[in-house]
């Protein structure tokens, strides 16, 4: 019976003891540092401003796979300078999670957009599903 109490004891300690708190710890900053949509597409694009600005190239941000196997998504808001050919000059994180953010700055800095006669400011929309 003693060694029945023991085996419990260590099972309870391996619940509650250190070897779950990096994990747990892990998911609760996903957690919380995203917002979850699960009807939302993945990676789907909108711009919230009135610019007549048309994306004429765009690459996919990647999902990483850490979030995606967790089903953590949400949505990410960039702000976007856009030259006059259409090239964009620098993105902002202006919220969402830092993780799926530094993945869409990465994707959105390769797009290009139709040529204008000024720089423009566009915010973007990144929304991000796991479940897709």
């Amino acid at each position: 019976m003693n060694r029945t109490m023991t085996s419990a004891m260590r099972y309870r300690e391996t619940l509650t003891g250190k070897k779950l708190a990096a994990p747990l710890a892990m998911l609760a900053f996903f957690a919380l540092a995203t917002c979850i949509h699960p009807a939302s597409a993945a990676a789907q694009t909108r711009q919230t401003d009135s610019s007549d600005r048309k994306i004429v190239m765009r690459v996919e941000p990647e999902y990483p796979e850490t979030l995606k196997r967790l089903y953590i998504g949400g949505i990410v808001r960039i702000k976007v300078t856009v030259d006059p050919s259409g090239k964009v000059e620098t993105a902002e994180l202006l919220g969402g999670s830092p993780i799926l953010g530094q993945s869409a700055m990465r994707a959105v800095k390769q797009w290009r957009y139709a040529r204008a006669p000024s720089k423009d400011s566009v915010t973007v929309l990144l929304e991000f599903d796991p479940h897709r």
